[in-house]
Formats: C-alpha cells, sequence, structure tokens
C-alpha cells in the first residue's frame, strides 16, 4: 500500500474509532442512528470543502464576526472606563510586552455582562425568538435540533461557550438533557470568535491562512458535536422551545436583570477558574516529587500526551510524529488551546510536516480542557440553579465529546488533504 493511501486510509480509521468511542459511552446503545451519522459527516465534508475551496464564501463567514469584534469593542470602552488599563485603557507607563497586558478578568470577561444584558433586551423586544423559530425549521431538517439549542449551539462559534447560552437563556429550563450536552459539547469543541484573529497570529508562522482555517474548525464543529452528543446522550430535540412572555416589564427593567444575571455568571466563572488551574497545578506539583521519567519531571501534561499519541495517529499524523502531536493535544487537555498552540509555534523546524502542522491546528481548536470545564459548571450553574446536579456531570462527560468532536474535524481535514 502506498504512502498517500496509508495516510488517508488513518483518518477513515480514526473517524471509525471515534464514533465507536462515542457509542461505546452513550447512555442508550440501542439508540444508535445510521441516518445522523451520515447526514452529519457529509456536513462536515460540505463545509470543509466549500469554506476551504471557495474564499468568497469564507469572507463572507469572517464578515459575521464582525459583530464579535463590535461587542468586544463596546465592552472595553466600559471596561477601560471603570478599570483603566487593565481594563483596555491606555497605560500610565511604557509597556514593554503589550500581549500581557490583556487581562482575562477585567479585559475580556466582563463582556459576558454585556451580552446578558443585551440578550435580556433583546428578549424583551420579541427579536431573539423570532430568530429562535426561523432557525427552527433548517435545523431540525438538518441535524434534528430545535430552533433554541440550535440558535445557541450555531452562535457559540462566534460568542463563546458562556455567551452564547445567554442568548436563550429564558428556553434554557426546556432543554432536555440530551440539548443540553448538546449545547455543552459544541461549546468545548469549538473557540469564541473573540479568539481567531489571536490564535491566527500565533499561527502565522507555521500555517498560510491561519484565520481562514481556525474559522472553518470552529464551524466544522457544530456538526461534529452534535453527531458525537446524540451518540453519547441519544434523545430528540424539544419541538417547541420559546416561552411566550419573557418575564422583563420594561426594558430598563431586562437591561438591569441582565446586568445583574451576568455579574453572577462573570464572579463565579472567575472564582472556578482559579480553583481548577490551582489544583492543576498542584497535581503537577506532587507528580514532581516522582522520579523524573525520559529526562523531565512527570506532569499531566506529559501524561496526557503519551495517552494521545495513538489517537492523533488516527487523524492521520506520521507516527514519528505522534509523540510530539500527542504532547501538544496533552497540553490543551490540561492547560489550554493557547498554550498548546504557542508551543507548537514554538517547535524546531521539521518536527511537524505541513500536513501533520495542519490537521493539529484543527484538533486543537476547541476549548476542551479542565479550566474550561470550570467555567462552563459556574456559568450554566447560575442560569440553572435548580440544574445543577445534572449540569455537573454533563460538563465533564462534556471533556470527553468535545475532544471527541474536534477530532472527528481533525479526521475530516486528514482524509481531505
Amino acid at each position: 500500500m502506498s504512502d498517500f493511501a496509508m495516510t488517508h486510509l488513518q483518518p477513515v480509521l480514526g473517524i471509525a474509532v471515534i464514533l465507536g468511542l462515542a457509542w461505546g459511552l452513550s447512555e442508550d446503545r440501542s439508540a444508535f442512528r445510521w441516518r445522523l451519522v451520515v447526514a452529519a459527516l457529509a456536513l462536515q465534508a460540505v463545509i470543509a470543502i466549500v469554506l476551504l475551496k471557495l474564499p468568497l464564501a469564507r469572507e463572507a463567514l469572517l464578515g459575521l464576526n464582525g459583530i464579535v469584534t463590535a461587542l468586544s469593542k463596546a465592552t472595553q470602552a466600559g471596561t477601560a472606563f471603570v478599570f483603566g488599563y487593565v481594563g483596555g485603557g491606555p497605560a500610565p507607563f511604557a509597556v514593554a510586552n503589550p500581549a500581557f497586558m490583556t487581562s482575562f478578568a477585567f479585559g475580556v470577561l466582563p463582556l459576558v455582562i454585556v451580552i446578558s444584558a443585551l440578550s435580556a433586551l433583546l428578549w424583551y423586544w420579541r427579536i431573539l425568538p423570532l430568530v429562535v423559530g426561523a432557525l427552527a425549521y433548517v435545523l431540525k431538517k438538518t441535524l434534528g435540533l430545535g430552533g433554541a439549542v440550535g440558535l445557541g449551539a450555531g452562535t457559540t462559534i462566534f460568542l463563546g461557550m458562556i455567551e452564547a447560552p445567554l442568548l436563550i437563556r429564558p428556553c434554557l429550563p426546556r432543554l432536555n438533557r440530551t440539548e443540553l450536552f448538546i449545547l455543552f459539547t459544541v461549546g468545548l469543541a469549538s473557540v469564541a470568535g473573540t479568539m481567531f484573529v489571536l490564535y491566527a497570529t500565533i499561527l502565522s508562522s507555521v500555517l498560510p491562512g491561519a484565520l481562514g482555517h481556525v474559522l472553518v474548525a470552529s464551524v466544522m464543529a457544530l456538526p461534529a458535536s452534535v453527531l458525537v452528543a446524540r451518540l453519547m446522550v441519544p434523545g430528540d430535540a424539544v419541538a417547541e422551545n420559546i416561552p411566550g412572555d419573557s418575564g422583563f416589564r420594561s426594558s430598563m427593567d431586562a437591561i438591569s436583570r441582565g446586568t445583574e444575571d451576568g455579574l453572577k455568571m462573570f464572579l463565579q466563572v472567575m472564582a472556578l477558574l482559579i480553583v481548577m488551574l490551582a489544583l492543576v497545578s498542584l497535581a503537577n506539583q506532587m507528580l514532581g516529587l516522582l522520579p523524573a521519567f525520559g529526562g523531565a519531571p512527570l506532569t499531566l501534561e506529559r501524561m496526557l500526551g503519551w495517552l494521545f499519541a495513538p489517537l492523533v495517529w488516527l487523524y492521520g499524523v506520521p507516527w514519528h510524529q505522534a509523540a510530539t502531536a500527542g504532547a501538544l493535544m496533552g497540553t490543551k487537555a490540561v492547560l489550554n488551546e493557547l498554550i498548546a498552540y504557542i508551543n507548537m509555534a514554538g517547535l524546531p523546524p521539521g518536527a511537524l510536516d505541513p500536513r501533520t502542522t495542519l490537521i493539529m491546528v484543527y484538533a486543537l481548536c476547541g476549548f476542551a480542557n479542565l479550566g474550561s470545564v470550570g467555567i462552563l459548571i459556574a456559568a450554566m450553574s447560575s442560569l440553572m440553579h435548580e440544574r445543577r446536579a445534572e449540569i455537573v456531570p454533563l460538563c465533564f462527560k462534556a471533556l470527553i465529546s468535545g475532544t471527541l468532536a474536534s477530532g472527528l474535524s481533525a479526521c475530516m481535514i486528514g482524509l481531505l488533504t
């Protein structure tokens, strides 16, 4: 068998293994649907071909990210006034490294508060319910999704996993277990639009057209996430998710209550993120007490890297590069995809060939890591206190489904290149 045939057989096998793993972890293995598998994989392939081969389609999709940029710029106007330079305002001193001036707590996360207030206002004005209703028919026919979860999952591609659910907050209590899991999986398998340019800048030295690839990876995550999520937690979409009354008495009431809800989420996300990263650091310190292995101390990232090496081989990565690529996956799972991308850009020349680099950009393009799970738990628990007992285990399960969904995208790219 030629090398070309072998490298393209790997991702085919990878798709089969990922689907097998998702089915093996299913809450109801008898509910396997071949039609859903074929439809989702076909949609993934179409998205990849259209967006990678038709520049006009990709540019049109990139234009939608301008909405996210406008929201971020508007939020920065408020954070710069309240928090000064740590919130994005001008620094009163010379800055040697501007990259370290970005504060997640005061410069990035406040977007949650703004979107919470804005979405509450749009619900009161009956704009978002119309959007949800319009999406219901299309998404029901293509992926079997209801309008509310379809809007939440679709906007996650641009807004992010904690901002997008705010758009459908009145619908959240009505979502069933399967729809919640789809929402969580999409959130952990994709990245927010606010991060596209940052990732592309980091990857520009190792991948031409990095911005387009990051965008395509996030869009491909939608059908992949729906497929994996419905294999692991089978169920049907709720027929009607749109409440008749938002519960707000006026526009100002909607803004004030949306702001209050956003603030609660802001504080919970910040606190739980600190705790989750601290626990990871503590685990690595404890592992550091053990004898070194391979000339380096043991860490969670290294251990997961060994576990991921066979998996990335299934994506289409040559075996002699699988250990390096697996280490990047381990870094992403324990820390985050940003650090993994930085490590990829800093690899010695030739460590990964161009095809492997492309595959790994798609494999790493998602928020599936321990810190993001903590953020997701905090955000969704603040929105649905009464379902916290259900949310917590689903979020940890979504860490697996989000990773598998990103793997499907990587396999599809490995198959098409």
